[in-house]
């Protein structure tokens, strides 16, 4: 009766054993079948892993390849920029002031239109100005009635005198008399013009072209020509120009590139990521700061869209030269080492090798490389931080945001795709 528990005992230890040794193999499998690229050295391997003390673990991490991305370096015709901040400023500027002093009428303008040259502004109480204007006229012909009747009797002295009815002494008072006349007359024409002036600055008038500013008077106040803060401003902003500064040491590369023609200035909003309009270098300044070692420099633009305003603050870019056929390569494939720039260069089976390269004009995007790497090179972009001299990788396309998800490998055809993990 004892055999059968001893018998028993025997066969359970060998069924356990069995039963772990067909889940370690199942195990085996499920995580290293999704390897499309397993090749037969491979398989060899991963049965030494499964050997007692073979180190299954580190045998899958060895099958795994880093993702990376790549992109392909071109060559193109590459702009070269002086970039400077700048500050948008109206042509010119016109505080405009009453010329007479009088009440304040009425206002011909709304704030913010833009006007011409001419337009009538406001108008000032013009009574006075046509009550002085009378008194001069009446002033003038009252003296020219004086003149007609002195020239009569100096005519009349002149007859008497060759007859010697009156003295020498008479004649000559009578001809200083319509000299003085004469003068008068001058004098009083001199005052019928100025009362037309001042009746003209009656009605006050835009004297440029430009976009009015908030008025700063109402109607109904008494305005004096002696005041400082004027009736409105007006901005000319048809055109506008960009004021801003540059280092001292690219006067010479300016200089240069103007002999050429008109230089193209770009002008770029606060962030620097949107070209807001193009124009041309006007004009730089006659001397150096000697605080900042710049120099200022003005550009123009037409400004036809309204898109600069006075004040506003830009980027400008002054193009001075072009590069012909640059090697350019995104800017996040050129790294930064204790040995200066390099990229990783996407070579022969998928391997990795570092490059140290010579980088010129830089842009949030692109990078001109002048030494070190040729055009239609695989660079890689994104995954750089694990990579090692000679590393074979993954090349992962890029998904956009739109369509979501996570990026996927490029995978070759016939490639049997991986067992995702539950």
């Amino acid at each position: 009766m004892n055999a059968k528990p001893k018998s028993s005992s025997r066969v359970r230890p060998w069924l356990i054993a069995g039963v772990v040794v067909v889940c370690a193999v199942f195990a085996w499998r499920y995580f290293s079948g999704g390897d499309a690229a397993e090749s037969p050295a491979q398989g060899g391997a991963g049965a030494q892993a499964q050997k007692p003390g073979g180190g299954q673990g580190g045998g899958r991490r060895a099958m795994r390849r880093s993702p990376v991305q790549v992109a392909e370096t071109r060559s193109e015709n590459v702009p070269n920029y002086l970039s400077g901040l700048g500050t948008v400023t109206a042509a010119n500027t016109v505080t405009v002031l009453s010329r007479v002093d009088g009440q304040l009428m009425k206002i011909h303008f709304t704030e913010g239109q833009q006007v011409k040259a001419g337009d009538l502004l406001a108008e000032i109480d013009p009574r006075p100005f046509e009550v002085q204007l009378t008194q001069a006229q009446g002033q003038l012909a009252k003296d020219q009635a004086i003149l007609a009747n002195a020239k009569r009797d100096l005519a009349r002295y002149q007859s008497l005198a060759k007859t010697n009815m009156v003295s020498r002494q008479e004649l000559d008072t009578q001809a200083s008399l319509v000299t003085q006349t004469q003068a008068s007359i001058e004098a009083d024409k001199g005052a019928v013009d100025s009362a037309k002036l001042q009746l003209t600055y009656s009605r006050i008038t835009a004297p440029i072209d430009g976009r009015v500013g908030l008025k700063l008077v109402d109607e109904g106040n008494y305005i004096t020509s002696g005041g400082s803060t004027g009736l409105v401003v007006i901005t000319q902003t048809h055109p506008i120009d960009v004021l801003f500064t540059l280092p001292e040491s690219d006067i010479r590369s300016i200089q240069l590139a103007q002999k050429s023609g008109p230089l193209t200035v770009e002008a770029w909003d606060r962030a620097n990521q949107n070209l807001l309009t193009t124009g041309t270098l006007l004009s730089l300044d006659n001397q150096i700061d000697a605080t900042t070692g710049t120099i200022k420099i003005k550009a123009r633009f037409d400004n036809q869209d309204d898109i600069l305003f006075p004040n506003q603050f830009v980027n400008a870019r002054l193009k001075v030269s072009t590069q012909d056929n640059a090697v350019v390569a995104p800017a996040a494939a050129v790294q930064m080492g204790n040995e200066g720039s390099f990229v990783w260069v996407l070579g022969e089976g998928n391997k990795v090798s570092k490059h140290l390269v010579t980088t010129g004009t830089r842009t949030a995007e692109n990078v001109v490389i002048t030494g070190g790497l040729s055009a239609g090179e695989r660079v890689v972009t994104d995954g750089i931080d694990q990579l090692t001299e000679g590393m074979q990788v993954e090349v992962v396309q890029p998904v956009s945001a739109s369509a979501g998800g996570e990026a996927k490998p490029a995978r070759a055809e016939g490639a049997r795709p991986a067992r995702q993990e539950k």
